[in-house]
C-alpha cells in the first residue's frame, strides 16, 4: 500500500489527506523523503559542469516534494495536536533532521560550488531577487559552519544535533507541565466569576474528563480567572503552577535543558568567530547589535516601570481598603487592575465579551482584508487534522490564492500560545505555487465561543501574519512570506492588529451574542478610551523577557539561569508585583529552538514601524486608504525577505521610524 504521504495529493488545492494519514505512516515516509533529498544534494555538490546559478542555486530552491509533504504534516500535528505516538516520533525525528541538515550545510563540495558562483557574482546578469537569494544562500552556508575544518567541523555538527534533542525535550516538558495540571472548582468557587468565565470552565473540565468546571493552564482561562476570582488564595494557587511550569522538578523540569542550551549556542558562536551568541544571532536583523537591541528596550523600560509603579501604588491602595494588608502580589494585579479599569473606564470585561464572538471576529479580519487587498474567503469542506480546524479558499479576482486554515480552539494536545505557519509557502520558481496557511490559536471554547480583547488582538495578529504569506508574490521558497528578518517578521502581524481598533470595523463586526444588537457608541468609545489601559504592566512584563533573553546571549552562559534571570531583574528595577511575561523555564520562544534567541525584542523593534506604518494610514485617507493598502502590498506584504527590510520600509514609508510613536501608541509618551 503506497504511502499517503509520499504519494501525489490528488486533492482540493493538493491539500495533505488528512483522513488518509496515520501516525505509522511518519517514520518510514521521513526516510524515504530525507534519503531522496540527501539523493538530489549529491548531485547538486557532484554536478561536473561549471557552478551556476542555474545548476546550484535554483537547484537548492528546487523543492523535494516528499519532504516538504512530510515535514509540512507532521509538526503541523505536532504542534497543534499531538499525543504519545507523536511526541516519541518528535524526539526521534529532531536530531535525525538536525544531521541531516547538518551534512548539507557541512557539504564542503557543494561549499565550494556556491561559493564559485558567489565570487563570480558581479559578473552574473541576475535579477535584483537572485543576488538576494544567491547573498542569503552564501552566508546561510557560512554561518552554519560550511568554512570550518577538522575538529571544529564536528563539533558543530554535534552541537546542531544536540540542540534540536534540546529544543524538542524543552517543549515536550513545558506542553506537559501544561497538560496535566488542572483546578477543579466547586459550585462556591464560582462565586464573582462572569457567565463566560465559567462557562469556559466547564468546557475545559469536559475537555479534560472532570467531573465539574476546572482552571487549566491556557490563558484563555487562567487569565480571566485571574481578573474576575474574588478567592485570593484560589489566585495564588492558580498563579503559583502558571509560574512554575517547567520547574517543578523532576522528568518535566527546564532549568537545566536551558542551561545546556545557553552553553553550546555561546560555543557555536565561538566556533564561528563571533564575540557572543548575541552577536552571531543578531547580525542578520534590522538590529544588527546587541548595544541597539538593548538601547531601543531601555528607552522603553524607563517609562514603563514609571507607569507601573505608580500604578502599583493604586493598586495596593485599593486591596488595603477591601482590609486586605501586606504588600500587592503577581496574583493580585490583573484582578484588582480589571476592578480600576471597570471604575475609572466604566468598562466591565464581562459586558464587553459578549459582542465580541469569534465567529464574527473572524468576520472582521476577512472583512478588513477584502476592503484593503480585494481579498475574498470562501469556506472549504475538506478533511482537516481535527474537528475543530476550519478552512477558506482565499481569491481576489476570482483568482485563487491560498488556503486558509484555522485552528483556533484550546486542548491539551495543543502547545500553548498562537502561531502562523505554512503547510506550503508560495513561490513561482521551478512553477507557481500557491501557500497554504494555518492560524493557531488557545481560545476558550464556548457556545458560542467568546473572546476577550487580547484574544481578538491574537485573532487578528495572527491573520496579519497570514496575509504575509497568502500575498507573498516571489520567485523563490526562500525568501517566501514570512522569510524575513526576525525583528521584521512581526511588523505585517502587529500592523494589522490596528484594524481591530478601528471604529467602523467595531460597530459593524462586535455584535452581542444574544441579541445580535451592535456593540453600543458608548461601550465602543469605553474600549477605545482603555487601549492603553494598564499598559506599564504590560510592557514591563515584555520588556524584561526581552532584557533577560538580551544578557543570557550576551557573553558567557550562565551555570545557573535562574540566578542569572533574577541577576538581571533586579538590575533593571523590576515590580515585585510583576513577573517576566515569560520565566526562564517556560520561554518557549527561545528555548524551544533558535527563532527568538536573542530575538525576543522583536517585537517592540516591530512595534516601532507597526505605529508609525499605521499612522500613514491616518496622515493619508484614514484606515482603508486604498493608496495606502496597494504601497504596503506592494513593498512589503508582497516582497517577503528579497530586499532587505530597512529598504522595503523607506519604500512603504519614506524613511524609517523613532521610537515616538510605539511611546505615544502605547500611552507612554508623558512619562
Amino acid at each position: 500500500m503506497t504511502n499517503p504521504l509520499l504519494a501525489h495529493w490528488d486533492t482540493a488545492f493538493e491539500l495533505a489527506p488528512f483522513d488518509q494519514i496515520r501516525d505509522a505512516d511518519f517514520a518510514p515516509a521521513l526516510d524515504q523523503a530525507l534519503a531522496q533529498h540527501q539523493d538530489w544534494i549529491g548531485e547538486i555538490a557532484d554536478n561536473p559542469a561549471p557552478a551556476s546559478f542555474a545548476n546550484v542555486i535554483e537547484a537548492l530552491e528546487t523543492p523535494v516534494p516528499a519532504l516538504e509533504q512530510v515535514l509540512s504534516v507532521f509538526f503541523t500535528v505536532a504542534g497543534a495536536d499531538s499525543n504519545p505516538e507523536r511526541e516519541a516520533l518528535q524526539r526521534e525525528f529532531s536530531p535525525k533532521l538536525a544531521a541531516h541538515f547538518s551534512t548539507i550545510t557541512a557539504n564542503k563540495g557543494l561549499y565550494a560550488r556556491i561559493k564559485q558562483v558567489w565570487d563570480q557574482r558581479d559578473s552574473l546578469d541576475l535579477t535584483s531577487e537572485q543576488q538576494r537569494v544567491l547573498m542569503i544562500t552564501h552566508r546561510g552556508f557560512l554561518r552554519g559552519g560550511a568554512a570550518l575544518e577538522g575538529t571544529a567541523d564536528t563539533r558543530m555538527q554535534e552541537i546542531k544535533g544536540r540542540l534540536a534533542t534540546l529544543g524538542t525535550e524543552f517543549t515536550q516538558n513545558l506542553l506537559a507541565d501544561e497538560r496535566d495540571w488542572q483546578m477543579e472548582l466547586g459550585e462556591e468557587d464560582l462565586a464573582g466569576l462572569p457567565e463566560f468565565v465559567v462557562d469556559a470552565a466547564r468546557a475545559a473540565g469536559a475537555e479534560k474528563g472532570a467531573a465539574g468546571p476546572v482552571v487549566t493552564l491556557s490563558r484563555s482561562i487562567i487569565t480571566p480567572f485571574l481578573q474576575f476570582s474574588p478567592r485570593r488564595d484560589l489566585r495564588q494557587k492558580a498563579f503559583a503552577a502558571f509560574t512554575a511550569r517547567g520547574a517543578n522538578g523532576g522528568e518535566t523540569d527546564n532549568r537545566a535543558i536551558a542551561a545546556e542550551i545557553l552553553a553550546l549556542r555561546a560555543e557555536r558562536a565561538e566556533l564561528l568567530g563571533y564575540d557572543s551568541f548575541a552577536d552571531y544571532k543578531l547580525e542578520t536583523e534590522m538590529a544588527k547589535t546587541p548595544s541597539a537591541v538593548r538601547g531601543l528596550l531601555m528607552d522603553v523600560w524607563e517609562p514603563a516601570v514609571a507607569r507601573a509603579n505608580r500604578d502599583a501604588e493604586i493598586l495596593a491602595q485599593m486591596m488595603h481598603e477591601e482590609g486586605i494588608n501586606g504588600d500587592l502580589e503577581p496574583w493580585d494585579w490583573r484582578y484588582y487592575a480589571e476592578k480600576r479599569r471597570k471604575a475609572e473606564h466604566d468598562l466591565d470585561e464581562a459586558e464587553l465579551k459578549p459582542y465580541l464572538q469569534l465567529d464574527r471576529m473572524i468576520e472582521a479580519s476577512f472583512a478588513c482584508a477584502t476592503r484593503l487587498f480585494g481579498l475574498e474567503f470562501r469556506p472549504l469542506e475538506v478533511p482537516l487534522y481535527h474537528e475543530d480546524c476550519r478552512a477558506w479558499e482565499v481569491t481576489r479576482d476570482g483568482k485563487h490564492l491560498a488556503v486558509f486554515i484555522g485552528d483556533y480552539f484550546a486542548r491539551g494536545s495543543k502547545r500553548s500560545g498562537a502561531w502562523c505557519s505554512a503547510m506550503r509557502a508560495q513561490a513561482n520558481f521551478p512553477k507557481p505555487t500557491n501557500p497554504i496557511v494555518i492560524n493557531v490559536c488557545n481560545f476558550a471554547k464556548g457556545e458560542p465561543a467568546l473572546l476577550s480583547w487580547d484574544d481578538a488582538r491574537t485573532l487578528f495578529h495572527e491573520f496579519g501574519h497570514a496575509l504575509h504569506q497568502m500575498l507573498s508574490n516571489v520567485s523563490y521558497e526562500s525568501i517566501s512570506g514570512t522569510s524575513v528578518a526576525r525583528d521584521f517578521v512581526e511588523l505585517p502581524s502587529q500592523l494589522y492588529e490596528h484594524w481591530l481598533e478601528v471604529p467602523e470595523v467595531l460597530s459593524e463586526f462586535a455584535t452581542h451574542a444574544e441579541t445580535g444588537a451592535p456593540m453600543p457608541p458608548e461601550l465602543l468609545a469605553k474600549v477605545l478610551g482603555a487601549s492603553t489601559f494598564d499598559m506599564g504592566f504590560q510592557t514591563v512584563e515584555y520588556v524584561a523577557s526581552a532584557l533577560v533573553d538580551l544578557a543570557f546571549h550576551e557573553g558567557v552562559a550562565p551555570e545557573d539561569v535562574m540566578a542569572k534571570q533574577a541577576e538581571v531583574l533586579e538590575q533593571i528595577g523590576m515590580p515585585s508585583a510583576i513577573k517576566m511575561r515569560h520565566a526562564t523555564p517556560q520561554f518557549a520562544h527561545v528555548f524551544s529552538g533558535d527563532g527568538y534567541s536573542s530575538g525576543y525584542y522583536s517585537y517592540m523593534w516591530s512595534e516601532v514601524m507597526d505605529a508609525d506604518a499605521f499612522a500613514a494610514f491616518e496622515e493619508a485617507g484614514g484606515a482603508f486608504d486604498p493608496e495606502r493598502a496597494r504601497a504596503l502590498e506592494r513593498h512589503i506584504l508582497s516582497m517577503g525577505g528579497s530586499v532587505d527590510p530597512a529598504e522595503l520600509y523607506t519604500a512603504f514609508r519614506g524613511r524609517l521610524p523613532g521610537v515616538e510613536a510605539l511611546l505615544k501608541g502605547r500611552g507612554l509618551a508623558a512619562e
